[in-house]
């Protein structure tokens, strides 16, 4: 049985979620990273007696569309699964539900879902410095419970509800495009990192806009902290949101 991790964590708050869900469960992972650029089909036998982990942030309450297509070319052949969503303490209205159909579609038996809190991505203040203490103990309560279904070699009996329905919600676009300063050294980690390939590596101060999809691993990847977001039109962003966000968000288990 080998236990897979199918993860999107362009900023690593998903990462970090991922990881405290399946810490127990076994010494060796097989780390099937969505972010990569150059992704293909990795080419892993998966085999109805493995387990795998998909875990994927809430982008406007939707599944980042590349992380739908990258996952589309992985084939689960019967594997069980756990799909997991992460989002900054706003909404993940229907990322579950749109999950679960890509994993399903993938042939993966979903088997149990969780819906869990990070740091915002880009308003930090939101969920800052989430998942903490108590999101971790929960979490480890969630993966121990998950682990004992999955591992159990059971069928699912009925189908997995989680909370979303299609048709999902119109996928918004961005509009924060990460730009360069003048602390800028054109080390060139941006454009090597970024998901998407939005960033010409001969002109690194900006990006794409049809490409970048604003998930700011470039913002984190930066060495000298000079690639950022247009100040002002995230704090109107985050004034938008500021009432869904300041009640502190559960994380959530689905079996």
């Amino acid at each position: 049985m080998k236990l897979l991790q199918v993860v999107f964590s362009p900023t690593g708050g998903t990462q970090k979620v991922a990881d405290i869900l399946t810490e127990k469960w076994t010494d060796e992972v097989v780390h099937v990273d969505l972010c990569n650029a150059n992704f293909d089909d990795p080419g892993i036998a998966i085999g109805p007696e493995d387990i795998a982990l998909i875990a994927v942030p809430s982008y406007g309450g939707r599944v980042p569309e590349l992380a739908t297509q990258r996952l589309g070319t992985v084939k689960g052949n019967g594997a069980r699964c756990a799909i997991v969503c992460v989002y900054g303490n706003r909404a993940y209205e229907d990322t579950l539900a749109e999950l679960k159909d890509v994993a399903e579609n993938c042939g993966f038996q979903t088997v149990a879902a969780v819906s869990a809190v990070a740091e915002h991505s880009i308003m930090h203040q939101y969920a800052a410095g989430r998942p903490d203490a108590k999101d971790k103990e929960e979490l480890q309560g969630f993966a121990k419970t998950i682990f004992e279904k999955m591992a159990g070699n059971q069928m699912q009996t009925s189908e997995l509800q989680v909370p979303g329905n299609p048709p999902y919600k119109k996928a918004g676009g961005a509009g924060l495009v990460p730009k360069a300063d003048r602390g800028c050294v054109s080390c060139g980690l941006c454009a090597k990192n970024c998901p998407a390939q939005a960033i010409d590596p001969d002109n690194l101060k900006t990006a794409d806009s049809r490409k970048c999809i604003a998930c700011m691993r470039c913002v984190v990847k930066c060495p000298k902290s000079a690639r950022k977001v247009n100040g002002a039109m995230v704090s109107v962003a985050a004034l938008a949101i500021k009432k869904a966000c300041n009640e502190r968000k559960n994380n959530e288990l689905f079996l």
